[in-house]
């Protein structure tokens, strides 16, 4: 088992269960690899780095328990539900396929609820276990987080600055159009037809979204305030940087999270992914069925789409709670 950069706090917790408790090496490198993984993931969202990076390129060398004092319950959640939506697995195959399969999330979720005992219970280095009380088919499918009706509205009224048109159409499309980061970075002038965006989603598959009046305008206006030598060239990225060429997904990102600054909200919690949350939670809530909510977000299997039906059940519980007359009692 190739120990290097493996920081200090895993190496000795590796080595408490293969000395103390006596496990196999097999058990001790799964344990390894597992949450070589998991702090690959907080590594990467800690640093805003695109959902799409390869984990094996991050460097956890520096991870200190100071790090993973700051690791959260929704942190966790959010990794599995990377695991569930977005990890890769057999990709040496011919037949690589999305999402993790049950039984290596479940052994994912001992591993983590193991170190998390080791640090909190054997050597008391943690006060807190944000895992204590996680059971296991709670985590099948993690809810994501997302945005109001009015705190989306808030983000868009709070874009102002040098770039406010174009930073309020990209704002609008991720709301309305629930797209990925990569997939709005990759956008071209000539990937719009009239009310629809041409869409080149994961494995190069394309797909239709149609887009509202609102982004409409909003690409017309900041279209317009573009030099007009370029207006009308279809090959130009959509959205250009400061320099004038496509804007990266680190740069949406950044300013993503400016803007939900600018608008009281907290950019720890919130984040261009969850903007694609915020707009299949939207587009739910008003009646759109679930079938064409996966058509639009590009998924290819319906169950990564009804995760989003769960929140709205939830909302619609809260609403029916809030009633007057929830709690009514006969005095008959």
């Amino acid at each position: 088992m190739d120990l290097k950069g493996c920081p200090r706090v895993l190496r000795d917790f590796l080595a408490y269960h293969e000395t103390i408790k006596g496990q196999s090496s097999r058990t001790v490198a799964e344990y390894y690899l597992d949450l070589r993984m998991f702090l690959r993931f907080m590594v990467m969202i800690r640093s805003d780095m695109p959902y799409d990076t390869d984990l094996n390129t991050i460097s956890i060398k520096d991870v200190d328990l100071e790090f993973i004092k700051g690791i959260t319950l929704e942190d966790i959640y959010d990794f599995f539900s990377y695991l569930s939506d977005d990890r890769i697995y057999h990709p040496e195959t011919n037949h690589p396929g999305q999402g993790i399969e049950n039984a290596a999330r479940a052994r994912k979720l001992s591993a983590i609820k193991s170190f998390y005992k080791y640090l909190t219970v054997r050597t008391k280095q943690l006060e807190e276990n944000p895992v204590a009380d996680v059971e296991y088919p709670k985590l099948r499918r993690a809810l994501p987080k997302y945005l109001t009706l009015d705190q989306a509205k808030d983000l868009l009224n709070s874009v102002k600055g040098t770039h406010a048109d174009r930073d309020l159409a990209i704002l609008l499309i991720f709301l309305n159009c629930g797209v990925r980061i990569s997939e709005l970075a990759g956008l071209n002038f000539g990937d719009i037809y009239k009310d629809r965006l041409r869409i080149l989603g994961k494995g190069n598959k394309e797909r239709t979204v149609y887009m509202g009046e609102a982004c409409i305008e909003a690409i017309q206006a900041y279209n317009s305030s573009l030099p007009e030598k370029i207006q009308n060239d279809v090959k130009r990225p959509l959205f250009l940087s400061q320099k004038g060429g496509r804007m990266s997904t680190n740069a949406i990102h950044r300013m993503v999270k400016k803007h939900l600054l600018a608008a009281g909200l907290d950019p720890t919690q919130y984040s261009a992914h969850k903007l694609r949350h915020t707009a299949a939670t939207l587009m739910l809530s008003r009646g759109v069925d679930v079938k064409t909510v996966q058509e639009v977000l590009g998924h290819e299997h319906l169950n990564t789409t009804e995760i989003y039906t769960h929140i709205e059940n939830t909302e619609l519980k809260i609403a029916a709670e809030a009633n007057p007359l929830a709690n009514f009692s006969s005095q008959s």
